[in-house]
């Protein structure tokens, strides 16, 4: 209970100097309202433009990483399958040969039992 009163006394110190840094800003401005307004208009369409120009930059550099990406995991889809069909083909391989090593001993058994 005592962390929640001190951070409420901290959050309410930290408004009420706002408010107070905020309006002793207004009082003591080297200008005047109207060129106040002015400067915080011109600000805002700076900060505006400068968010869409970092934005677009974002954009391209995500479209570029998405397309880096893509192309990398088409690269090692097809590495895959390769391995895939050499392992495959080594599998049949080693398949017919122990068939084979299976098969011929009936053979000579066959042939064993009938000479």
């Amino acid at each position: 209970m005592s962390e929640r009163d001190e951070f409420g006394a901290f959050l309410v110190g930290f408004v009420v100097g706002g408010l107070t840094g905020a309006v002793v800003a207004l009082l003591f401005a080297p200008q005047s309202g109207e060129e106040t307004r002015a400067l915080i208009k011109d600000k805002s369409i700076e900060l505006r433009d400068r968010a869409s120009h970092s934005a677009e930059e974002l954009l391209a550099h995500a479209e570029s990483a998405a397309a880096e990406a893509r192309q990398r995991a088409e690269e090692l889809t097809k590495e895959a399958r390769a391995r895939a069909t050499e392992l495959a083909h080594e599998v049949r391989e080693r398949g017919k040969g122990a068939l084979d090593a299976v098969r011929k001993p009936k053979k000579d058994g066959n042939e064993a039992a009938s000479a």
